[in-house]
Formats: C-alpha cells, sequence, structure tokens
C-alpha cells in the first residue's frame, strides 16, 4: 500500500467530528529507551546485581514503573523481596537521568502543532509516573500542546484498563467517541477500545517487542504529522 492508499484508507476509519487527542509519550512522541536503560543500569549496580543490554528492555517498557522493575528483577534472577530497594533505588536514579538520554521522535513537534491548528484539545496520558512525564515534557519543549498530563500514578488503574483514558476524556470536556488515541502499544489500543476511543498507532514505538500492524487499531502511521492529514 502506498502513502496515498494507505491515507485515504485510514481517513476512512476514523470518525468525523473529533474534537481532541489523547498522546502517549514513550515510545510515541519521546525515544526514552536511553533513559531506562541508563536508570536501570544503575539500579542494578547499586543493588549489586546482573547488567541488561538495552534489548532486553525494550520489551518490558509501557505498562509502568512496577511491571519494569518487577520484570527487570526477574530476567536477572533476583530475589522478589528485593522489590522495594530496587524501587526506591530506580526513582531515585530515573529523577537524575530523566531526559538525558531521550529524543523526541521525528515529526513530533510539528505533528502537535497541526493537530493544534485543526482545533484540537489535547492531553498526555502515559504510564510514566506524573511528575517524570511533566519534567521529560518540559525538557524537550514539548509540555506547551498539552492542557492536561496525566501520569501512571494518577489514577488507581493504568492502561490497558480505560479508566484512564476516560477520565482523561472528562477532564478535556469531550466524549470518548472524539477523542483520538494516540499511541504506539496494544496497551493503548486495549484502552482506547475499551473506553470507546478511536485509536491510531506509530509504527517506530515498543509495543513490547510485537508487531504494532497486528494490534487492533484503525490505522497506523509512521509520523505524528501524518495524523492531522486525515481529520
Amino acid at each position: 500500500m502506498n502513502d496515498s492508499e494507505r491515507h485515504a484508507a485510514l481517513s476512512g476509519a476514523l470518525p468525523a467530528g473529533l474534537q481532541a487527542a489523547i498522546v502517549d509519550l514513550d515510545g510515541t512522541m519521546v525515544d526514552t529507551l536511553g533513559d531506562f536503560s541508563a536508570t536501570l543500569d544503575r539500579m542494578l549496580q547499586a543493588l549489586a546485581l546482573p547488567s541488561l543490554p538495552a534489548s532486553a528492555v525494550v520489551d518490558m517498557v509501557g505498562k509502568g514503573s512496577e511491571h519494569l522493575i518487577r520484570s527487570v528483577l526477574a530476567r536477572v534472577g533476583a530475589d522478589p523481596a528485593r522489590y522495594d530497594a530496587a524501587w526506591d533505588s530506580y526513582q531515585h536514579h530515573y529523577r537524575l537521568v530523566n531526559g538525558r538520554h531521550s529524543q523526541v521522535y521525528p515529526g513530533v513537534t510539528d505533528g502537535l502543532h497541526a493537530l493544534r491548528a485543526r482545533g484540537m484539545a489535547l492531553a498526555c496520558l502515559t504510564n510514566k509516573p506524573t511528575a517524570f512525564a511533566v519534567e521529560l515534557l518540559r525538557l524537550k519543549g514539548l509540555d506547551g500542546f498539552f492542557s492536561q498530563v496525566f501520569g501512571g500514578d494518577a489514577f488507581p488503574r493504568k492502561k490497558p484498563d480505560p479508566l484512564p483514558l476516560l477520565a482523561t476524556c472528562a477532564a478535556l470536556g469531550t466524549e470518548p467517541a472524539r477523542t483520538l488515541m494516540l499511541g504506539d502499544s496494544s496497551n493503548d489500543a486495549q484502552a482506547a477500545r475499551a473506553a470507546g476511543c478511536p485509536v491510531v498507532l506509530v509504527t517506530y514505538g515498543y509495543n513490547h517487542g510485537q508487531p504494532v500492524r497486528a494490534v487492533d487499531a484503525d490505522g497506523w502511521v509512521e509520523s505524528l504529522v501524518e495524523v492531522a492529514a486525515l481529520l
């Protein structure tokens, strides 16, 4: 399928009258694998545990810090009882590392400008802790695009549960059916489907090591710049 055919197919899949977009952070707007890897290296060193390559970390990203830390401890064969110490170390080191080894994906800034120019209200919804998300957006010059920023600790449940999307829609003052979810993984798609939001996924993110085009979504884009042209 060429670019024009892909755009036509996706445009037909999206409902008319979209008023807002909820945008994921890690793997969608910012490539944060370097931050995760550097933080985990420091955490594992502090706990005298074996290190992990970035290629092993990428498949664990996207389900929140708790899941990431537990997965890493299991991967290196550590006693699960060391979780509390690992959590404290991870939080300390991530605060120091946040944004230092990450890059905004190409097309993100132009894509967000284009969505705002279309009159779309924007919120950032991520499973990353809210304080880290707010700081990362600020460091990367993306904070001014969003009227709302919610992290994985903002609600009782995280994506792929629909609660965070429904609560974000309420904060935006929009109906789920008129609020587009933009993400990179099955977490985003499952949450959107359950909440009643249309969903488009980027093709360059993490998605737990699985092919993103196999995920149930309304479409896929290679850059956020493509999204505004489809509305």
